[in-house]
């Protein structure tokens, strides 16, 4: 009896049989689209003699049985398999991925990263194969595979296509976006229909796509970040600075936030849940806890290379903060700052525990927005370090972080340049 369920994973390897009962080949995948929360297969690539591939749409398939697969038709187009953008295969590309749940039947997996080991497909009313279950796993320390559970697929989160390319259109504005700055490139997506949004996002790399995001409104994140694989988005986040990181992880539901924060580096994940812990209207939930450090064994040519390096934020690359050992976050005492017009004035051997501004306040990281508002007003900058009650730094206020939290959460939808006036 041809079955009206089967795993994917069974169907590799399987004999291919025409509608004559010939050998046509063997299975060696299955092509699934992805749209939203429905996946389907479109086809079986199929190895024929001399090792060519070739694809057979699952219309053509009249039955599954236990250890063959037959069509409805004895002719079969021997083009060569080309996959298509949108489109991903079961065995290269979904197994062996990582997503989450929020099955209730399997309440012991949420809100951690599960191993997809095969999907099912089911064939509906209308002859169309669904990915209906989806076979998951977690791994142990030690690389231990626990016992396969099966979860429904409208409770596994962060599966998606990855395409093959952007289309032309896409390609060009991608090359565009090359000589713009990151603010303008997140105002040309915010612009974009959401589909074409989500596909240009996708095709940028981690680096800068992390970059961008940083620069969107929080649903626009939210939901860009849903349309990637939950591995690329804990890629993307490891790239994001840490407090940007913490800003998205804590507008998205706390069990999709525990996988992400799971599935990243222990090194990355480890300040940005330090940041998470601090309430969103505190000067804590502000900083980024990786501004230029220093100790006052550091010359001033040491500090002013850090301040030429191109990935510190300008705002950031304005004050150097120096601390007894150790240098991370949160660091040892701290001691004072060096202001960067400063070392632009002292001879580049000095120390710049030498040259330190110990008259500066510093902010708490329990001060409330409007405090710290008031202090960049008073002192006329554009950072600031962050304290404890014992004097360790835990980072540092940009004002362009203070600006975006004080203005309202529509503000890129309203853009700044259709008010200038010329003169």
């Amino acid at each position: 009896m041809s079955a009206s369920r089967v795993f994917a994973g069974r169907l590799a390897g399987m004999v291919l049989l025409g509608a004559d009962g010939e050998s046509v080949g063997r299975v060696r995948d299955v092509v699934v689209s992805i749209r939203s929360h429905r996946a389907r297969a479109l086809g079986l690539v199929v190895e024929v003699a001399g090792k060519r591939r070739i694809f057979l749409p699952m219309l053509r398939i009249a039955s599954i049985e236990p250890t063959e697969v037959t069509m409805n038709t004895s002719s079969v187009s021997l083009r060569p398999f080309k996959s298509r953008s949108g489109e991903v295969m079961v065995m290269d590309d979904l197994i062996g991925a990582k997503v989450h749940t929020d099955d209730p039947e399997h309440g012991h997996l949420s809100g951690r990263a599960v191993e997809i080991t095969d999907v099912e497909l089911e064939l509906t009313r209308t002859r169309e194969w669904d990915v209906s279950r989806v076979a998951v796993i977690t791994r142990g320390r030690l690389g231990r595979r626990s016992t396969p559970a099966v979860v429904p697929l409208t409770h596994v989160h962060g599966l998606s296509a990855s395409g093959a390319g952007p289309e032309d259109a896409d390609a060009e504005l991608i090359a565009e976006f090359k000589e713009m700055r990151n603010a303008d490139v997140a105002q040309v997506l915010h612009e974009l229909p959401p589909e074409r949004r989500f596909r240009v996002a996708g095709e940028l790399a981690d680096e800068r796509l992390a970059d961008v995001l940083a620069e969107l409104p929080d649903d626009e994140q939210m939901e860009i970040l849903d349309t990637l694989t939950i591995e690329r988005a804990a890629d993307i986040l490891e790239e994001m600075d840490p407090d940007d990181a913490a800003d998205l992880l804590g507008e998205l539901p706390d069990d999709k936030a525990d996988v992400l924060l799971e599935l990243m580096d222990p090194e990355e994940s480890e300040p940005v849940r330090r940041l998470m812990s601090f309430s969103p209207d505190t000067v804590g939930s502000l900083m980024t806890s990786e501004p230029m450090i220093l100790t006052p064994q550091a010359t001033v040519a040491e500090a002013l290379a850090h301040a030429r390096n191109p990935e510190v934020p300008q705002s950031l690359s304005n004050l150097v903060f120096v601390v007894r050992p150790p240098q991370a976050t949160p660091t040892g005492r701290y001691l004072g700052c060096v202001h960067l017009q400063k070392l632009l004035r002292e001879p580049p051997s000095a120390l710049i525990g030498g040259i330190l501004d110990l008259d500066l306040p510093a902010l708490h990281a329990d001060d409330s927005v409007e405090t710290a508002a008031r202090y960049f007003a008073t002192y006329n900058l554009v950072c600031g370090p962050v304290l404890d009650e014992n004097q360790h730094l835990l980072g540092a206020v940009a004002v362009d972080d203070l600006l975006d939290d004080l203005l309202p959460e529509d503000w890129r939808d309203d853009d700044w340049r259709d008010h200038r006036t010329t003169a």
